[in-house]
């Protein structure tokens, strides 16, 4: 999720790197702003998302803190790319699992997004390639 065009270029990069390494295809959706964000993922209940943290009604922090507190929690993996290291403890607080701080490198992202998904048994190891 981020209304920056080049960010969300950056994230399907990602999602795009964690596809080669799996050898299959993810579902990847981008919205533009938290609240589009949220409806997709709790209707579509992907395996990840990463969120922009923007300065909006309903940034990534706000986005992961709904998906948490939701009557039926989202279990996925939420990364969140920080404006400012200072704000790594929000990140912590809204219940990121990951967060990198801008400008973020694609494939670090993606290496821990998938160790993520690994440690979840959420991507069976063996499928790596």
């Amino acid at each position: 999720m981020s209304r920056d065009v080049r960010t969300r270029e950056l994230m399907a990069l990602t999602v795009r790197s964690i596809e080669r390494r799996l050898g299959e295809p993810l579902r990847f959706r981008a919205a533009a702003n938290g609240e589009l964000a949220a409806r997709a993922v709790l209707r579509d209940r992907p395996d990840i998302v990463i969120a922009d943290e923007i300065a909006s009604r309903m940034g990534a922090f706000a986005l992961a803190r709904s998906l948490r507190d939701d009557a039926k929690p989202y279990a996925g993996v939420i990364a969140i790319l920080l404006d400012r290291s200072a704000d790594t403890w929000l990140a912590s607080w809204s219940g990121a699992d990951l967060w990198f701080v801008k400008p973020a490198d694609p494939f670090e992202v993606a290496d821990r997004v998938l160790e993520m998904l690994e440690e979840r048994d959420l991507v069976p190891q063996e499928e790596r390639v």
